[in-house]
């Protein structure tokens, strides 16, 4: 006996990717997932692609993974499609440290996030 299946989060006309572990501080990277919001897909790719943050290629794989979602797994139009949430959250921190003067130690912490992008695809405008 399995469990039953799981309501869809999200609406048809939309799809989802997520990118884990991605290695810079939650506050960067949502300065570049701010770059993005709201603008249809092919120009977010362009200005990822033309960036100059070290993490921008890391959120376009996860945008152009987005983007082959909608287009594979529900046929939504690719020309249509927009970004509709780039939200950022914490992952895990790891912890370090540093030897410092006078057998002191100080710590240095790496964090990671989370990224999940969601694009929609817009309707006809008439």
């Amino acid at each position: 006996m399995s469990k039953p299946k799981r309501e869809r989060a999200l609406s048809d006309q939309e799809a989802i990717a997520q990118g884990t572990m991605i290695r810079t501080s939650p506050r960067k990277l949502n300065v570049v997932a701010g770059l993005i919001r709201g603008l249809p897909a092919g120009k977010a790719v362009a200005q990822l692609t033309f960036s100059r943050r070290r993490v921008a290629g890391e959120v376009r794989k996860v945008l152009e993974a987005a983007i082959a979602n909608a287009e594979n797994n529900h046929a939504l139009d690719v020309d249509r499609l927009v970004v509709t949430e780039a939200s950022v959250g914490k992952a895990l921190v790891m912890k370090r440290f540093h030897a410092r003067a006078r057998g002191r130690a100080s710590s240095i912490q790496k964090p990671f996030s989370n990224l999940r992008i969601v694009v929609r695809q817009q309707e006809e405008a008439a």
